[in-house]
């Protein structure tokens, strides 16, 4: 078996979009991405290495479509070796994050290095946010759904949860929480992307995502109000969301 493959995926057949037009719009956004922000690239690297020693870049595992393992590539925003003494899950107030750090987890900005993820293929700008292997191992069959895509920079789960730090922060186990709770709810709008996957709701994804950029600012209702988007989602509401995401 091939070390770097978890599981294999579901192989549904689509039309266009999903078998050609989706990684031609990957390819269209990643390379004008990294050509458009190349000089803020350079302004986080040089910030990173004058408030921190250790490389500007972090690499860690995480699965991909089909189970395959891939390394996602991420402008470090902790101390280094901050995943020797941690946990793989961060939460808010985390000492291992950096001054610079900080601000570029509220902006999203330690995300930007995944274009070059998207470029090679490893992931798409939209689609579910890759998990470390450590999890996926332990999806349901119906949760491995997700491996039938290419992972993704956002989708509707990282939209719902941007306050995901402040979330598992007022829980008293974060681990736990996030295993039990979290992550089932997140695969759970995983599953409800790919079956409802198109150009338009894609469009309307990364819209969204810009919307509601920085992370943070929310960040005290969304610690108060963790009831409302994990897991506890009422029969109406799932009405709501399959209601709206078909209008794309």
């Amino acid at each position: 078996m091939d070390a770097n493959r978890i599981m294999p995926a579901a192989k549904p057949s689509r039309g266009f979009y999903w078998n050609y037009g989706k990684r031609l719009f990957d390819l269209f956004f990643a390379v004008t991405g990294l050509l458009l922000l190349s000089p803020l690239f350079i302004l986080i690297a040089v910030a990173i290495k004058l408030r921190s020693t250790g490389p500007v870049f972090y690499a860690q595992e995480r699965v991909g479509k089909a189970g395959n393992v891939f390394r996602v590539l991420k402008f470090r925003s902790m101390v280094p070796g901050a995943d020797q003494i941690g946990p793989d899950i961060t939460s808010a107030g985390d000492s291992r994050v950096t001054p610079v750090g900080r601000y570029l987890r509220k902006w999203k900005l330690d995300e930007l290095p995944q274009l070059w993820n998207v470029l090679k293929g490893e992931m798409s700008m939209v689609g579910p946010r890759p998990e470390s292997p450590s999890y996926v191992r332990n999806y349901t069959p119906e949760q491995r759904e997700v491996l039938s895509v290419r992972p993704g920079i956002t989708d509707l789960a990282a939209i719902q949860y941007r306050h995901e730090e402040q979330i598992l922060a007022s829980s008293n186990d974060v681990a736990q929480f996030y295993i039990e709770v979290v992550l089932p709810h997140k695969l759970s709008l995983n599953r409800l992307y790919i079956e409802k996957l198109s150009l338009f709701l894609d469009v309307k994804l990364i819209l969204q995502t810009l919307k509601v950029i920085p992370a943070s600012g929310e960040a005290k209702n969304a610690a108060a109000d963790r009831s409302s988007v994990c897991g506890n989602s009422t029969p109406e509401q799932w009405e709501n969301l399959h209601k709206d995401l078909d209008k794309t």
